[in-house]
């Protein structure tokens, strides 16, 4: 059972769950898939300050999930949207719980002023929103 948390966030959709950390990777790459997401990028930031900065801090990792279809139909309405793709999904450890964040696909595109992207960006986030919550309630 999943610990579904309210967030006053505007620009994510978040929530945390009891998998651990390597288990809710796993699972958002399972459910990201199911939704018809391919991960095109994985940060590993914990990784990436230690080696950089001698920092640590809990495991953080960034995924790049993009779903092609929709990422063709709004760069055809918007060629600079690239800039703000793929979309971002976010699992990381902070006080002893795991947690699974992602862009809000709606609230990104909404600072590109194309009304054309609107619907598209609801779809997005549909799938996205789906995606995460699948993790948050396991």
């Amino acid at each position: 059972m999943a610990v579904i948390t309210a967030s006053d966030r505007t620009y994510t959709l978040h929530g945390t769950t009891r998998l651990t950390f390597a288990d809710a990777v796993a699972r958002v790459r399972e459910t990201l898939k199911e939704e018809g997401f391919g991960v095109l990028t994985e940060i590993d930031v914990q990784g990436t300050l230690r080696e950089k900065l001698d920092a640590e801090m809990e495991p953080y990792l960034i995924l790049g999930a993009c779903n092609p279809t929709f990422a063709h139909r709004a760069l055809e309405l918007e060629p600079d949207l690239g800039a703000l793709l793929p979309c971002n999904v976010v699992v990381y450890e902070r006080d002893g719980a795991t947690h699974v964040s992602a862009v809000d696909p709606v609230a990104m595109l909404g600072m590109v002023e194309n009304p054309g992207l609107e619907p598209i960006g609801r779809q997005i986030r549909e799938r996205v929103e789906r995606a995460v919550e699948a993790v948050w309630k396991v």
